[in-house]
């Protein structure tokens, strides 16, 4: 079998991947901020609820979540056929789960960031007579944004790899892909995968590793 129609049905699947990658990052990253502020809110049943939500995703595999938020309309008869039944809709229903856990993790994140803030940050804020919000997004919003980076960047270097699980519901990502070539006696497109995988993650490394080095001027 020709080795670049190989490779070019890996490319094809492997956007797949990408697509899950940047709709997870898109979504994820301000519901995650959200809920860490839920986490920190002062309305204790609140808190209380957003933290159990956040324990629960962050303590169940993200592979079952893709699999229930997938067949468990139907199983609970909310709906009577499945409500993914649609073209992408396997995509979709994963790209779902996808959002809601890393956004649990994000959020663990973020509030670790905002609670290491000094508390003498904010009161310096409110005696020059900023308002919440500008001290929130001038002075908290910086300081966090240094602390998270290096955990943030795991994360996201994790998600592109977790996007493999996918393919439990027939998601047919690189991996699936390269899979079905192996009965065929041709091993050699699963070691291709990580390639592109590595080639992903490497990219991504250098983005954070140049990110860090802009922020240097700003201690905390």
């Amino acid at each position: 079998m020709d080795a670049s129609v190989i490779y070019k049905s890996l490319a094809e699947t492997f956007w797949i991947n990408c697509r899950l990658f940047l709709l997870t990052l898109l979504f994820a990253l301000p519901l995650g901020l959200l809920i860490s502020f839920g986490s920190m809110s002062r309305i204790k049943p609140v808190a209380w609820f957003t933290k159990t939500v956040v324990w629960i995703i962050r303590g169940t595999p993200l592979m079952l979540q893709i699999i229930i938020i997938f067949y468990g309309p139907t199983l609970l008869g909310l709906f009577e056929s499945s409500p993914w039944a649609f073209d992408d809709g396997r995509f979709y229903a994963a790209t779902l789960a996808f959002i809601i856990n890393y956004a649990c993790y994000f959020s663990e994140i973020f509030r670790g960031g905002i609670q290491g803030v000094p508390a003498g940050q904010t009161e310096a804020g409110q005696v020059l007579g900023m308002t919440k919000s500008q001290i929130f997004f001038k002075v908290t919003l910086l300081q966090v944004t240094k602390r998270i980076l290096p955990p943030m960047g795991n994360e996201i270097i994790t998600l592109i790899k977790d996007t493999s699980l996918a393919r439990v519901i027939a998601n047919k990502e690189i991996i699936m892909m390269a899979q079905e070539y192996a009965p065929k006696g041709l091993i050699w497109p699963l070691f291709s995968t990580g390639l592109f995988f590595l080639a992903f993650v490497g990219i991504l490394t250098v983005l954070f590793m140049w990110l860090e080095k802009k922020m240097n001027y700003f201690r905390v």
